[in-house]
């Protein structure tokens, strides 16, 4: 039975592969200090003889008893709301929280799994974005704390593999949308769906002709397993690339939940990217993966969700 940790796992990606990895047979522990995790997303892993769970901020000591196979490293604020929050945090956890979760993977002779992001591409100047685009990030900006984190991360990733031979992947995630998201986290998905069952205005920033290309949850899930099975060490990008524009999107939620909510616009945010898009050509050839659930499916699977939340009560 393979050892796992699992760091951020009581987030909304990093929950759902605790879930996977135990069906995969893993021993999981999961260890998260709860600041945008959330022990509900776990309540059903409690007890489990598979599953053990640690409250602790990576960025401090981190002491595992026993042996590890596998360290995923999925610990941080992954928002826009949340890392502008927590700018220091998310700065850290990027930083020494990657340096801590690398070399406990290295005393342990483990492979590590790097959740990185489309955000290291900045507001890109290419389209779709390939894994050799170097991006275009403003590193002082209000996202750059998010930014850069990643980038860091994946830089000091990189400089354990070939300096310490220690067995890496890195997975660039873009915009992914599912069950366990929190309601209020400031994504647009969740924005949006919260926004119209709540029956207020629809909060789209600038025109909403900025473009995204949203990958429902369950098919991130089986990249991430994919790329984590792989033997590459080099970024692979995982998500959907049908990309449209963020006021289809609103009107895809209107009409998915037939409420009568209106549409707000409001300022753009600095820095925040025009378009978004990836090329999967790697994960395609190297994974065999690409995703299969469609926008409407998935929104209604988040909705469904959603409309179950106790937020929803208020």
């Amino acid at each position: 039975m393979p050892r796992t940790l699992i760091t951020g796992g009581a987030g909304f990606l990093g929950s759902h592969l605790c879930d996977r990895l135990i069906e995969e047979r893993h021993e999981v522990i999961c260890l998260d200090n709860l600041i945008t995790g959330r022990m509900e997303n776990i309540a059903h892993l409690i007890g489990h003889h598979a599953f053990r769970f640690i409250k602790q901020d990576v960025t401090e000591y981190l002491y595992i008893d026993g042996p590890l196979d596998f360290v995923l490293h999925f610990a941080s604020p992954a928002s826009p709301a949340d890392y502008q929050r927590l700018p220091i945090q998310t700065l850290k956890v990027g930083s020494l929280g990657t340096h801590k979760a690398l070399g406990l993977a290295k005393a342990k002779g483990a492979r590590f799994l790097l959740a990185s992001t489309s955000e290291v591409y900045g507001d890109p100047l290419i389209r779709p974005q390939r894994e050799d685009y170097w991006g275009n990030v403003n590193p002082i900006g209000p996202r750059g704390v998010y930014d850069e984190a990643k980038r860091f991360a994946e830089a000091i990733t990189m400089a354990y593999h070939r300096y310490h031979g220690l067995d890496t992947r890195i997975a660039r995630i873009f915009n992914t949308y599912g069950t366990r998201m929190r309601p209020n986290d400031g994504r647009v998905v969740s924005n949006f769906i919260d926004q119209a069952l709540r029956g207020r205005p629809m909060t789209v920033y600038g025109d909403g002709s900025q473009t995204r290309s949203f990958c429902y949850v369950s098919d991130m899930v089986e990249g991430l397993f994919r790329l984590l099975m792989s033997e590459k060490p080099d970024p692979v990008n995982l998500g959907n690339p049908k990309e449209f524009t963020v006021i289809e999107l609103a009107h895809m939620v209107l009409q998915a939940i037939g409420g009568l909510s209106t549409i707000e616009f409001h300022p753009l945010p600095l820095d925040d990217p025009r378009v978004r898009q990836p090329d999967i050509g790697l994960a395609r050839v190297r994974l065999g993966w690409e995703p299969t659930v469609e926008i409407a499916q998935g929104l209604a699977f988040t909705i469904d969700y959603f409309r179950k939340q106790p937020e929803q009560s208020d």
